[in-house]
């Protein structure tokens, strides 16, 4: 992909605001600037035919600061390219813009990374809970969250206590049996 004439316009277009260029596999990634986003994600769709915006992601870097990277997998419907944006988000800030008026399917993904690692994404048109239920007070899948859960002073809601790890979803039993018979709700209980 790097010989192609979109990666020349999008070099030349921002190149000054690239932060680093990986290759892998012919697909390319720039590291960019939360500022930056959105008019490169503008630029990307309008210019470069990157109309398709595949995923996004968020990865936390519990220990390192910044904590937060996002990254933004699009595609090229009339080119067959795959082009990746990446940026860095402090804990401090927590927050980007949002790129939902630029690529729809950016609505579910925002939400869930909201959700999931409380992220906030500025101007988007419905920003709430889609995998918690709301008022929810913690966020799961930050690498600080505990595997057994934290306490919520919701009643009549699922994991209001902190649940024991003996014989939980994430304890199997080591053995030659297959995935299946090893997973706990598998085995018959104790008594």
């Amino acid at each position: 992909m790097s010989d192609t004439p979109l990666v020349d316009s999008f070099s030349k277009s921002f190149g000054h605001t690239i932060q680093n260029k990986t290759e892998f596999r012919g697909e390319i990634t720039y590291t960019i600037a939360a500022s930056d986003l959105r008019k490169i994600a503008t630029f990307s769709r309008d210019e470069l035919s990157l109309d398709y915006l595949l995923d996004i992601t968020s990865i936390d870097n519990f220990g390192e600061e910044p904590r937060f990277e996002i990254v933004y997998h699009l595609y090229s419907m009339p080119h067959g390219i795959h082009l990746r944006l990446k940026l860095k988000v402090s804990e401090d800030v927590g927050a980007v813009d949002t790129v939902s008026d630029i690529w729809p399917t950016a609505n579910w993904h925002e939400r869930e990374i909201y959700d999931m690692m409380g992220i906030k994404f500025y101007g988007h048109p419905d920003l709430r809970r889609i995998l918690m239920w709301d008022g929810y007070p913690y966020f799961p899948l930050l690498k600080d969250f505990p595997l057994e859960g934290l306490p919520s002073e919701m009643p009549d809601v699922a994991f209001t206590k902190v649940t024991p790890m003996e014989g939980g979803p994430f304890v199997t039993v080591p053995s030659t049996a297959t995935s299946k018979d090893r997973e706990p709700r598998a085995r018959p209980p104790e008594l």
